[in-house]
Protein backbone atom coordinates (compact mmCIF):
# COMPACT_ATOMS: atom_id res chain seq x y z
CA UNK A 1 0.00 0.00 0.00
CA UNK A 2 1.27 3.26 -1.57
CA UNK A 3 2.11 5.86 2.06
CA UNK A 4 2.73 9.53 1.34
CA UNK A 5 4.99 11.64 3.86
CA UNK A 6 5.38 15.34 3.24
CA UNK A 7 8.92 15.04 3.95
CA UNK A 8 12.14 12.40 3.73
CA UNK A 9 12.40 10.49 6.60
CA UNK A 10 15.39 8.91 8.35
CA UNK A 11 14.18 5.25 6.90
CA UNK A 12 14.04 7.25 3.81
CA UNK A 13 17.35 9.04 3.84
CA UNK A 14 18.92 5.51 4.74
CA UNK A 15 17.32 3.25 2.22
CA UNK A 16 18.17 6.04 -0.72
CA UNK A 17 22.27 6.23 0.35
CA UNK A 18 21.76 2.65 -0.55
CA UNK A 19 21.03 2.67 -4.17
CA UNK A 20 23.18 2.45 -7.18
CA UNK A 21 20.95 3.78 -9.43
CA UNK A 22 17.55 6.23 -9.47
CA UNK A 23 15.37 7.46 -12.37
CA UNK A 24 14.54 11.11 -13.09
CA UNK A 25 11.21 12.47 -14.40
CA UNK A 26 10.10 15.70 -15.95
CA UNK A 27 7.82 17.26 -18.54
CA UNK A 28 7.28 20.65 -19.84
CA UNK A 29 3.78 21.70 -21.51
CA UNK A 30 4.42 20.60 -24.54
CA UNK A 31 6.87 17.28 -25.79
CA UNK A 32 8.15 14.71 -24.50
CA UNK A 33 8.06 13.24 -21.15
CA UNK A 34 11.29 12.42 -19.96
CA UNK A 35 12.65 9.76 -18.26
CA UNK A 36 16.24 8.97 -17.43
CA UNK A 37 18.16 6.50 -15.83
CA UNK A 38 21.47 7.60 -13.58
CA UNK A 39 23.91 6.14 -12.04
CA UNK A 40 27.29 6.64 -10.44
CA UNK A 41 27.36 7.82 -6.59
CA UNK A 42 25.92 11.05 -7.66
CA UNK A 43 22.73 11.45 -5.23
CA UNK A 44 22.63 13.59 -1.66
CA UNK A 45 19.53 13.69 0.82
CA UNK A 46 20.72 17.63 1.95
CA UNK A 47 17.78 18.04 4.36
CA UNK A 48 14.05 16.51 4.72
CA UNK A 49 12.54 18.56 1.73
CA UNK A 50 16.17 18.93 0.26
CA UNK A 51 17.90 16.95 -2.16
CA UNK A 52 20.61 17.26 -5.31
CA UNK A 53 22.16 14.94 -7.74
CA UNK A 54 25.15 15.88 -10.41
CA UNK A 55 25.23 15.52 -13.88
CA UNK A 56 27.19 14.42 -16.02
CA UNK A 57 27.05 15.59 -19.83
CA UNK A 58 25.35 13.29 -22.22
CA UNK A 59 22.92 12.37 -24.85
CA UNK A 60 20.56 15.35 -24.05
CA UNK A 61 20.19 17.79 -21.80
CA UNK A 62 16.27 17.51 -21.26
CA UNK A 63 16.08 17.67 -17.62
CA UNK A 64 17.47 21.17 -17.23
CA UNK A 65 14.88 21.93 -20.01
CA UNK A 66 11.63 20.96 -18.32
CA UNK A 67 12.93 22.53 -15.05
CA UNK A 68 13.34 25.70 -16.35
CA UNK A 69 10.21 25.79 -18.30
CA UNK A 70 8.13 23.84 -15.99
CA UNK A 71 10.41 22.92 -12.54
CA UNK A 72 8.48 19.80 -11.63
CA UNK A 73 10.59 16.41 -10.98
CA UNK A 74 9.72 13.00 -10.04
CA UNK A 75 12.84 10.75 -8.76
CA UNK A 76 12.11 7.11 -8.17
CA UNK A 77 14.00 4.73 -6.43
CA UNK A 78 14.00 0.71 -6.28
CA UNK A 79 15.45 -0.97 -3.63
CA UNK A 80 16.62 -4.18 -5.86
CA UNK A 81 17.65 -5.85 -2.19
CA UNK A 82 15.69 -6.55 0.58
CA UNK A 83 12.79 -5.73 1.79
CA UNK A 84 11.00 -4.47 -1.65
CA UNK A 85 10.54 -1.33 -2.09
CA UNK A 86 9.76 1.51 -4.01
CA UNK A 87 10.51 5.17 -3.33
CA UNK A 88 9.31 8.29 -5.15
CA UNK A 89 10.61 12.10 -4.58
CA UNK A 90 7.76 14.57 -5.96
CA UNK A 91 8.91 18.15 -6.22
CA UNK A 92 10.36 20.99 -8.26
CA UNK A 93 14.03 21.28 -8.85
CA UNK A 94 16.37 23.82 -10.56
CA UNK A 95 19.81 23.36 -12.58
CA UNK A 96 22.87 25.02 -10.77
CA UNK A 97 25.47 25.44 -13.19
CA UNK A 98 29.25 25.42 -12.45
CA UNK A 99 29.58 29.33 -13.36
CA UNK A 100 26.57 29.84 -10.65
CA UNK A 101 26.86 31.15 -7.32
CA UNK A 102 25.71 28.19 -5.68
CA UNK A 103 27.48 25.92 -7.58
CA UNK A 104 30.66 25.48 -4.84
CA UNK A 105 27.59 24.63 -2.17
CA UNK A 106 26.65 21.87 -3.75
CA UNK A 107 29.32 20.45 -5.07
CA UNK A 108 30.98 20.64 -1.37
CA UNK A 109 28.39 17.44 -1.73
CA UNK A 110 29.81 15.40 -4.30
CA UNK A 111 33.26 14.06 -5.47
CA UNK A 112 32.83 16.06 -8.74
CA UNK A 113 33.59 13.56 -12.00
CA UNK A 114 34.73 14.45 -15.21
CA UNK A 115 31.92 16.03 -17.89
CA UNK A 116 29.80 17.16 -14.61
CA UNK A 117 27.78 19.49 -16.68
CA UNK A 118 25.38 20.93 -13.76
CA UNK A 119 23.91 19.85 -10.47
CA UNK A 120 19.94 19.79 -10.20
CA UNK A 121 18.86 21.24 -6.84
CA UNK A 122 15.52 19.89 -5.66
CA UNK A 123 12.85 21.16 -3.22
CA UNK A 124 10.55 17.76 -1.80
CA UNK A 125 6.96 18.32 -0.95
CA UNK A 126 5.98 14.91 -1.10
CA UNK A 127 7.49 11.59 -0.30
CA UNK A 128 5.88 8.22 -1.65
CA UNK A 129 6.83 4.85 -0.42
CA UNK A 130 4.90 1.52 -2.35
CA UNK A 131 6.06 -1.91 -1.80
CA UNK A 132 7.62 -2.77 -5.12
CA UNK A 133 6.68 -6.60 -4.72
CA UNK A 134 6.96 -6.62 -8.87
CA UNK A 135 10.45 -5.37 -9.18
CA UNK A 136 12.99 -8.20 -9.05
CA UNK A 137 16.08 -8.62 -6.42
CA UNK A 138 19.21 -7.69 -8.30
CA UNK A 139 22.72 -7.08 -7.37
CA UNK A 140 25.37 -4.44 -9.09
CA UNK A 141 28.11 -5.98 -10.18
CA UNK A 142 29.76 -2.25 -11.02
CA UNK A 143 29.35 0.69 -12.60
CA UNK A 144 30.21 1.74 -16.06
CA UNK A 145 33.67 3.70 -16.43
CA UNK A 146 32.36 4.68 -20.32
CA UNK A 147 30.81 8.40 -19.62
CA UNK A 148 33.72 8.98 -17.15
CA UNK A 149 36.36 7.70 -19.20
CA UNK A 150 35.13 9.78 -22.21
CA UNK A 151 34.95 13.24 -20.76
CA UNK A 152 37.90 12.90 -18.64
CA UNK A 153 39.92 12.22 -22.29
CA UNK A 154 38.09 14.98 -24.06
CA UNK A 155 40.04 17.78 -25.11
CA UNK A 156 38.69 20.85 -22.90
CA UNK A 157 37.98 23.52 -25.92
CA UNK A 158 36.22 20.83 -28.01
CA UNK A 159 34.25 20.16 -25.13
CA UNK A 160 33.37 23.29 -24.39
CA UNK A 161 32.52 24.20 -28.17
CA UNK A 162 30.13 21.39 -28.15
CA UNK A 163 28.21 21.98 -25.41
CA UNK A 164 28.32 26.10 -26.08
CA UNK A 165 26.17 24.65 -29.09
CA UNK A 166 23.84 22.49 -27.23
CA UNK A 167 21.53 25.91 -26.43
CA UNK A 168 18.30 23.25 -27.53
CA UNK A 169 16.28 20.25 -25.87
CA UNK A 170 15.49 17.92 -27.81
CA UNK A 171 12.25 18.77 -27.97
CA UNK A 172 13.34 22.34 -29.00
CA UNK A 173 12.92 23.73 -25.62
CA UNK A 174 16.14 26.51 -24.46
CA UNK A 175 19.00 25.41 -22.33
CA UNK A 176 21.65 26.95 -20.77
CA UNK A 177 24.73 25.51 -21.85
CA UNK A 178 27.35 23.91 -19.92
CA UNK A 179 30.62 25.81 -20.90
CA UNK A 180 32.88 24.99 -18.32
CA UNK A 181 34.89 22.03 -18.84
CA UNK A 182 35.02 19.87 -15.94
CA UNK A 183 37.98 17.04 -16.92
CA UNK A 184 40.04 14.81 -15.36
CA UNK A 185 42.94 14.76 -12.98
Amino acid sequence: MARFTDCIEPEHAEMIGRQSVFFVSTAAADGRINLSPKGYDCFRVLGPNRVAYLDLGGSGNETHAHLVADGRITVMMCNFAQPALILRLYGTGKPVMPSDPEFAELAAHFEILPGTRQIFDIAVDSVQTSCGWGVPVMSVDHERQTLVKYHAQADPVAWEAKMAARDRSIDGLPVRPATQYIGGA
